[in-house]
Parts: structure tokens; C-alpha cells; sequence
């Protein structure tokens, strides 16, 4: 050992510039007699694999909390005293263990807050049970109260803590057989508790040969993993210990590049329908602080009109109805004007970036909002709008739509070719998501500027009329134009649940067939847009974080959430 420790400092400055900053991995510290402690073993696995543990004490503290998490890449869970049952609606019973006070409201909330911060989370043990409890699953308080007729392994042993005890039976196709590379492992075993229901978040991935759950992961393919066993106890030399390790290791490293470059880049979504949502009591997804998690700087909301009747009156009562949506949009920006603002141009929505606000631009789903006055173009124009949807489900005087549609103009009308004109004149984004196809055609030959497709998908993976074909997508891609990959379910899958690997399907389909100049995301949320693992705003860097896996670079993502299309709005615009 050297006591030298002025010399050891020296050298450590001489050779700072050639630091490498490595994942810094969050543990949370037991509690005993003395205060926050923690084994070794916790350490010296995330030493050896190649990160900085940062030991998280108990506090209910949220402020504290959420800084926390700031400062961190990855949550480990560690090993401790059973879970106050009253934090599950359950009074204890005879079988309950010692339970600590000071850990279990601290962690069910940072367990939430960092799932709601996308964060990667590996649980171990009494961190595998919590885990399961704070995304809405339960725990048995006891193993052999809890199956008094079944035969249990000894799941308490007195062995020494890295000696394997008993067999695990791994999933096929799931995230730990991937890590581990086995479906049988042998592991040690300290625990009289174990996972009831994992929960809506979480799968069981595996189970010890009396059928007690030994492992639960995440269902919507994120990095979230739980296993009953303690790794850390069987050291690094173990092949399985050192694998999970890693696992965690390398997904907090993807996770920091995800978070570091959505601060760099700016990320806009050209489609949500959150306005719709303003009256009700339903969950909107797509608010502030879920922009916030997940790293959304802009949002497009529409004033969205279902398709209705066409008369005078009726189409009156349209115009005023996209009016007041209007107001309510803008009304919702300025109560939150402290974290918010409106938005017309790119610019104002770098300039909101800059000063750490999210920005809301307008739509219109819907040109039936028009009514059959072009003058009302201009009026939206002035309000800030900065595209119209030309139809939606339904055909109305502007086209033929690609649903519901009776074929009523056979492409575009007479008012909607100068509707079209008048867009173009005014410097509005002409929005192709719902047009039938031949209105598509009729308008790429019309409009002299390019036009988007908000929220669409690719037809050649779904065969949806509501999807573009490959012969669409080019001759989008030819006149300038962008497509916005949407995550509505249908439109994304014709299998039932769709999954995030589906939606980076259609973006990577979209890029081959177009290029990536012409590719980006507008997720229809909150009107019926949202898949497992990208369900609302707050996971829209998962998006991010799954196209980094598959080797896009920061340029790509740039021009994807954004750049692509801010290119045409500017083109657009600046007529």
C-alpha cells in the first residue's frame, strides 16, 4: 500500500484529460444499527463490471429523489428485511419476518419514479419483491404459509451466501435466458418471501423446480429485471453473476447516451390528440411532466373533428368546434406557462429548447373544420396552426378518405384542389394521414410544396388502407415531403399486441424504402396511439434507446425527431 498520497493525487491530475466516464449505478443502501450499510458484494460486482457504485441511504424526500435519479444511469435494488405488508393492503401475518421501517417507502417511490424515468433497474432478492409491489404486483409474506399443501424447497438456507442450493429454470425467449445464455443455472437461496403476481409491468421469467418465482422482467421490453437469488454473493468469478452484471453495466451506458443526446437533439412529435382529452377523466398521455421523463421537446396537438354531416349549419357548427379546441389549447399553454409554451416556427421551437420549455404547436385533424369557406384557412393560418389534415374517417368536400369512404369525388374535389392552392399560398403543411389514395396522387401532382403524412405507417408490414405503400412512400420521399411513423397498434400490427419492436420495423422500413431524410414519428397518443414500452410521452427516448441498439448514430436520430420535419415546415412556411 502506498501512503505517498500527495504523489498518487499529482498523478491523477496530470492524467485527468484521458478519463473515461463510465455508467455510475445507484444502489440502495440497507439499514441497520449503525445506519445505511451495504455488502461488498454489491460494490465489487459493479466495480468489475466496469461502472461507479453510488449508494443511494433511505429518504422520502421526493426533491431528493428525482435528483438522485438524475445523477445516476441504472437502479440496483439490493437484499434486505421483508416488506411492511400494509404498503400491499395486507395486515401481517405469524410468518412475517423483521421488517425496516426506513427503506420501504423510500424505495417503492424511487422504484416508481425511476420506471417513470425510464430508467434500467436490476432488483436482487428483497429488490425483486419490491420491484413487483411498486408496478402493481404482490409478494407472499410467507412461502410455506402461503402453499401449506404443496411440497417447498428449503428457500431459507443456512449455507454459506455463495454456495449454489437449488435449480432455476429459465424461460425460454426471455431477457435473462439472453443475459445468461442457459435455462438451467444453479444459484444460493436466502429468502422466506417471494413474488405473488409480478404485476401489469412485469413476466415471470423464472421459476425454481417447486414453481416459486425466481426471476420477473419487464413485458414491454424494457431493461428491468428482478431475481430472488443473490448474485453478488456468488462473486464475479460465477459466470451467471458476472453476466447480470455486465447486463446492467451495458444497459446504463445506453441509457446515458439515449438521455445525453435527447439534450442535444430536439424531439417533436407531429401528432397527438391530447385536446380531445381536455373534459375527461381518462389519463392523458401526453402532458408536461411525461414530456418531461421521456425527453419529448415538442408536440403537435390537433383540434381533431370526427366527420359529421356536410350541411350549412352543420359545417359552421365544424368551424366554430376547431375554434374553441383552439382556445382551450391555447388556454392550457398559458396556465402552464412556466414550463410551456405555443409554438409556430422551427425557430420558436429551438428557442424553447434553449430556455428549457416544452413547446406545443397546433393542427387540425380534419379540413371538414374549413367548412367550404377558403377563408377560414387564413383564419387558422393567423391562429398558428401549422397543418391541416385534409380528411379523416370519411370523405368530406376537401377528398375522399382512405376509411369510410364511398369514393364521393373520386380523389380530390373541386374545392379541395383550391384548398390545396390556398394552403400553399398561405405556407401551411398539407397533412395526408387519412387520404384515400387517389387523393394522395391528386395532391402530390397539385400541391407546389411537399407535403407530411402525421401519423402513418407502412402498408407492406400492415396491410392497412390507412398505411402507405412503398410506391407512395417514394413518391413522397421525390416531392420533398415526410412520413411520420405512427404507434397506433392497428396500424403497426395485424396481430393483436403489438410490440416496440414492431413500430422500429415500420421506422427502419420507412428509411429503407425512402431514405432517412424523409422518416419520422408522430404517435397519435391520446387518440388511440401508444404500444407496450412506448404507451405515452414518457417513453418516447425508448424509441431512441432501440434504434441506438441497432446502430443509428446521433445524425440519424436528429433528422428523425425533428429535423426531417422541420425541413418541409420550413420550406413551407417560408413561401
Amino acid at each position: 500500500m502506498r501512503f505517498d498520497w500527495k504523489n498518487i493525487v499529482g498523478e491523477v491530475h496530470k492524467s485527468r484529460p484521458q478519463f473515461e466516464k463510465i455508467p455510475v449505478i445507484g444502489i440502495t443502501g440497507n439499514f441497520g444499527d449503525k445506519g445505511c450499510e451495504l455488502a461488498e458484494g454489491y460494490w465489487q460486482c459493479i466495480l468489475e463490471a466496469g461502472a461507479t457504485p453510488l449508494i443511494i441511504p433511505p429518504t422520502e424526500n421526493p426533491t431528493v429523489l428525482y435528483n438522485t435519479l438524475l445523477g445516476i444511469d441504472a437502479l440496483l435494488l439490493s437484499g434486505g428485511a421483508d416488506l411492511n405488508p400494509l404498503f400491499m393492503g395486507e395486515e401481517p401475518s405469524p410468518a412475517l419476518h423483521g421488517i425496516n421501517t426506513r427503506r420501504d417507502l423510500s424505495e417503492l417511490m424511487l422504484i416508481s419514479m425511476a420506471f417513470d424515468m425510464q430508467l434500467p433497474i436490476l432488483g436482487i432478492c428483497r429488490g425483486c419483491q419490491l420491484l413487483s409491489v411498486a408496478l402493481g404486483g404482490s409478494v407472499h409474506q410467507d412461502i410455506q404459509e402461503a402453499f401449506p399443501q404443496k411440497k417447498i424447497l428449503k428457500h431459507s438456507q443456512d449455507a454459506v451466501r455463495n454456495c449454489p442450493t437449488h435449480s432455476v429454470n429459465i424461460e425460454k425467449g426471455t431477457l435473462l435466458e439472453s443475459i445468461v445464455q442457459e435455462n438451467k443455472i444453479y444459484t444460493n437461496s436466502f429468502h422466506h418471501q417471494a413474488v405473488n403476481q409480478p404485476g401489469p409491468h412485469l413476466c415471470i421469467s423464472a421459476t425454481a423446480p417447486d414453481g416459486i418465482i425466481e426471476a420477473v422482467e419487464s413485458n414491454e421490453s424494457k431493461p428491468i429485471l428482478g431475481v430472488q437469488w443473490h448474485p453478488e454473493a456468488m462473486g464475479t468469478n460465477d459466470h451467471v453473476t458476472a453476466a447480470l452484471f455486465r447486463w446492467i453495466v451495458q444497459e446504463a451506458a445506453l441509457y446515458r447516451k439515449t438521455a445525453d443526446v435527447h439534450q442535444r437533439i430536439l424531439s417533436v412529435d407531429s401528432h397527438c390528440d391530447t385536446p380531445m382529452k381536455f373534459h375527461s377523466q381518462e389519463e392523458r398521455l401526453t402532458t408536461l411532466p411525461r414530456m418531461y421523463y421521456g425527453h419529448l421537446d415538442a408536440t403537435i396537438m390537433v383540434a381533431y373533428l370526427p366527420q359529421r354531416e356536410r350541411t350549412p349549419e352543420a359545417l359552421k357548427t365544424a368551424t366554430d368546434r376547431a375554434n374553441k379546441i383552439l382556445d382551450e389549447l391555447e388556454s392550457y399553454v398559458q396556465e402552464n406557462n412556466a414550463h410551456a409554451c405555443l409554438a409556430a416556427t422551427p425557430q420558436a421551437l429551438y428557442q424553447a429548447k434553449q430556455t428549457g420549455k416544452k413547446a406545443i404547436m397546433r393542427g387540425i385533424e380534419n379540413g371538414y373544420a374549413i367548412g367550404h369557406d377558403l377563408s377560414n384557412i387564413e383564419r387558422f393560418k393567423q391562429r398558428g396552426v401549422v397543418y391541416i389534415t385534409l380528411c379523416h374517417n370519411g370523405d368530406n368536400d376537401i377528398c375522399d378518405s382512405a376509411r369510410k369512404s364511398n369514393n364521393e369525388h373520386g380523389g380530390l374535389s373541386d374545392f379541395g384542389r383550391q384548398t390545396i392552392q390556398e394552403m400553399n399560398r398561405l405556407g401551411l403543411m398539407i397533412d395526408l394521414s387519412h387520404a384515400s389514395e387517389q387523393s394522395f396522387w391528386d395532391t402530390l401532382e397539385l400541391s407546389k410544396q411537399p407535403v407530411i403524412c402525421s401519423h402513418s405507417s407502412c402498408r407492406a408490414l400492415t396491410d392497412h388502407p390507412r398505411n402507405l405503400t412503398d410506391q407512395q412512400m417514394r413518391a413522397l420521399a421525390a416531392h420533398g415531403g415526410v412520413m411520420q411513423i405512427t404507434l397506433y397498434e392497428g396500424f403497426v400490427s395485424m396481430n393483436g399486441r403489438a410490440t416496440i419492436d414492431e413500430a422500429i420495423a415500420h421506422i427502419e422500413h420507412a428509411i429503407q424504402v425512402m431514405g432517412i431524410d424523409h422518416v419520422g414519428i408522430g404517435t397519435d397518443f391520446d387518440g388511440d396511439g401508444g404500444l407496450p414500452g412506448i404507451a405515452h410521452a414518457g417513453e418516447v427516448m425508448n424509441i431512441t434507446r432501440e434504434l441506438f441498439r441497432r446502430g443509428y448514430d446521433e445524425c440519424d436520430l436528429r433528422k428523425l425527431w425533428g429535423e426531417n420535419l422541420l425541413r418541409v415546415m420550413t420550406i413551407v412556411q417560408d413561401i
